[in-house]
């Protein structure tokens, strides 16, 4: 049986009037959760075999963050550490686990333990009503008991707020190198992700620039097997690098950079902007979530995962807000956070 199936068969959607819009009663639940990413799927698996009456939610499909990165990327985390509900990560050359290993292992996870998650559903509103939240879905209307977002950190690009960042030749993700071939490409960057690009733009035959603010590139920032690559590259004049540089405006064919020495104009036929990305609060503030600090992270305590909001929860990195620096939280640090919801929950033994 289908994921799909497996939805339809579980759970009562609305039916809709001439307008469009939602009529019948809202499905009641125990617990709902928001995400389906690994902790998101981590926690359903603990849900399902405590036999908790529970949805599952994800505004597009399984590992949605994931499926965004750069094909055949490298986790900087091992295969154990990214290993969820005690299923072990087997990869055919027992290396790094890459993209489209942990997208596979994701999807056999969910089929294994028959989980059944509502992909492609966007939850658009979050109300509480005395004890009860009530969401408003893309496709329906559900009231639950309790509440879990496991949205994860990274929904955005961050934007650098300069002319130009809108046209057609800029990209904000990285997705493969092909495109780039016999192109002079500019990217703004000097961390894992456009470290990364670069290398792998350049093997495929572009003109890389790499333009970065800092003075150099930082080795605690960039994964240990990438760095002594682009240094080699750098001084082989294989790849440019422009330090100590912001960019001021992207135009059609070039980048205006800001240096020490002034503007400079470098020729560009395509930009990737590399510069991080952030997440987007919509659900925690509608929900009352109470954020902290310039980063906006989401209040909550740590022993239980629960929220100022009695009854919502918070799993995985959706604990991160959005960073400035470093990302601090990753996949591997939030796995406690399962065992701490379902405590919590009451749901079953500890696991």
């Amino acid at each position: 049986m289908s994921i799909r199936t497996l939805s339809r068969t579980r759970y009562d959607r609305h039916d809709h009037d001439r307008n469009g819009n939602f009529s019948g009663p809202a499905h009641m639940t125990d617990i709902a959760i928001i995400g389906a990413g690994p902790i998101g799927i981590e926690l359903a698996v603990a849900l399902k075999q405590a036999n908790a009456d529970y949805v599952h939610l994800d505004a597009g499909p399984v590992g949605t963050t994931m499926s965004w990165y750069p094909l055949q990327m490298q986790f900087h985390s091992n295969a154990e550490r990214l290993a969820i509900a005690g299923v072990p990560i087997q990869t055919a050359d027992q290396q790094k686990v890459t993209r489209e290993e942990f997208l596979a292992y994701l999807r056999a996870v969910v089929l294994q333990f028959g989980l059944a998650i509502r992909t492609y559903e966007k939850v658009e509103s979050i109300e509480k009503r005395g004890d009860v939240f009530e969401l408003t879905t893309s496709k329906a209307k559900l009231h639950a008991k309790k509440l879990v977002i496991a949205i994860g950190a990274m929904h955005r690009p961050r934007l650098l707020g300069i002319p130009g960042e809108g046209l057609p030749h800029v990209s904000h993700y990285f997705h493969e190198p092909h495109m780039y071939f016999g192109q002079r490409l500019v990217i703004i960057g000097g961390k894992n992700s456009a470290i990364e690009a670069a290398i792998r733009c350049q093997r495929a035959g572009a003109q890389v620039t790499l333009c970065y603010r800092g003075e150099d590139f930082d080795a605690s920032r960039v994964k240990f097997w990438l760095l002594p690559e682009i240094r080699s590259m750098l001084r082989d004049n294989r790849v440019r690098a422009i330090l100590n540089a912001t960019p001021a405006e992207i135009r059609e064919g070039s980048i205006v950079l800001r240096t020490p020495a002034g503007l400079r104009e470098e020729p560009a036929d395509f930009v990737l902007s590399l510069t991080g990305y952030e997440q987007d609060t919509t659900l925690f503030e509608r929900a009352g979530v109470e954020m902290s600090g310039d980063e906006r992270k989401p209040v909550y305590n740590e022993e239980t995962m629960e929220t100022n909001v009695p009854g919502l929860f918070l799993a995985g990195t959706a604990i991160a807000g959005s960073p400035v620096g470093r990302v601090r939280i990753i996949v591997e640090d939030c796995h406690v956070h399962v065992q701490r919801i379902i405590r919590a929950l009451g749901v079953g033994a500890e696991i």
